[in-house]
């Protein structure tokens, strides 16, 4: 597909998991693309690289314009970047808290109010916010992580309404769980880390993980300018966590 031939893009945490994986997806099909990230060594050409971090406004802004500027313009923004937590109510302080909402939730604040002004001129703007199965569904000792993406969830409708007449389409995935270099780490730190991984895979009705590719082609579909009459639209990547209730096994 070349949907995307002529359009720039700019992916936030795209050094790796589903943010490289959307990046990868979107030059291939032929946007010129810019990541931005804390750690930005491993992306390579065709990718443009920019260092930033989500929660310092400035370093965002800075980041944000350098992009920018070398692409040309932009038309997508794929704001991807966050951080993961476990535990429920009880397990996490305030300055947890405080640190989870400032990158998952603010810094996605951060990186929109840079782009808008870039966007505004484009003739298919887009903003596609990644947030997860864990805002629509109850999730066991995923307190402060599913809050923050409820709070995604809001503010990418909230977005929708305020920039629909700026010509500004704005999305959101919601991905189950995703086999990225986090849920790695987590398996890793596990007592067991086969039967965790079992249980998680277990979770999901298709009975694996999804895949980071999987989650990039649901963003590159929202982004698209064939989905030009998507907006405020929340589209489940979850293995059918979200919409299937499954009836047991026979044995």
């Amino acid at each position: 597909m070349s949907d995307f031939e002529g359009l720039t893009a700019l992916v936030t945490g795209g050094a790796s998991g589903i943010g490289r994986a959307t990046a990868d997806l979107l030059a291939e099909r032929g946007a010129r693309v810019a990541v931005l990230d804390l750690d930005p060594s491993a992306v390579d050409e065709p990718l443009l690289a920019y260092r930033a971090d989500v929660t310092d406004d400035a370093s965002v802004r800075t980041a944000v314009a350098d992009a920018v500027a070398a692409l040309g313009g932009l038309d997508v923004l794929v704001n991807n970047a966050g951080v993961g937590a476990q535990g429920t109510v009880e397990d996490n302080d305030d300055t947890e808290w405080h640190r989870v909402l400032d990158v998952n939730v603010v810094g996605m604040v951060r990186v929109a109010r840079a782009a808008l002004p870039y966007l505004r001129v484009s003739a298919h703007a887009a903003i596609v916010n990644t947030c997860s199965i864990a805002a629509t569904a109850g999730l066991p000792q995923r307190a402060l992580y599913s809050a923050s993406k409820g709070a995604v969830h809001a503010l990418t409708l909230a977005m929708a309404a305020d920039h629909v007449r700026d010509g500004i389409r704005v999305n959101c995935v919601n991905p189950g769980t995703v086999d990225t270099p986090w849920v790695g780490r987590l398996l890793g730190a596990a007592p067991d880390p086969a039967a965790e991984r079992a249980a998680l895979e277990a979770r999901q009705p298709t009975g694996r993980l999804v895949s980071a590719a999987e989650v990039a082609g649901a963003i590159a579909y929202l982004a698209s300018p064939l989905s030009g009459a998507a907006t405020g639209t929340a589209l489940a990547v979850d293995g059918g966590m979200q919409g299937l209730r499954l009836r047991q096994a026979a044995r």
